[in-house]
């Protein structure tokens, strides 16, 4: 992942709605929560969920589903991995310890 992607992804994660949506995706694993679900837990309007929906979406750490009538977002691990990954790649290289 490059610094740019990587960049863009935790300025989306820097907000506190946003923060927290993903955080409960995570916490869903793979199956995902319905948008209802969140919307319940975060008490605020719909527009207000889905702009910060789509800001997620549109780094790749969340994906929608529609199954039947329910709208399910998923948290994209393999992005999130990429993001930790990014860091760990040159972890320490600069330390003079052995």
């Amino acid at each position: 992942m490059e610094l740019e992607e990587v960049a863009k992804a935790l300025k989306e994660l820097g907000h506190p709605t946003r923060l927290f949506i993903f955080k409960h995706l995570v916490k869903a694993g793979e199956q995902g929560l319905p948008v209802g679900e969140l919307q319940k837990q975060l008490a605020i309007p719909a527009s207000t969920l889905s702009h910060h929906i789509a800001a997620l979406v549109s780094v790749g750490l969340v994906k929608q589903n529609r199954e039947s009538r329910t709208l399910l977002c998923v948290s994209q691990y393999e992005v999130l991995e990429e993001i930790i990954a990014f860091f760990r790649e040159e972890c320490c290289v600069n330390s003079t310890c052995t």
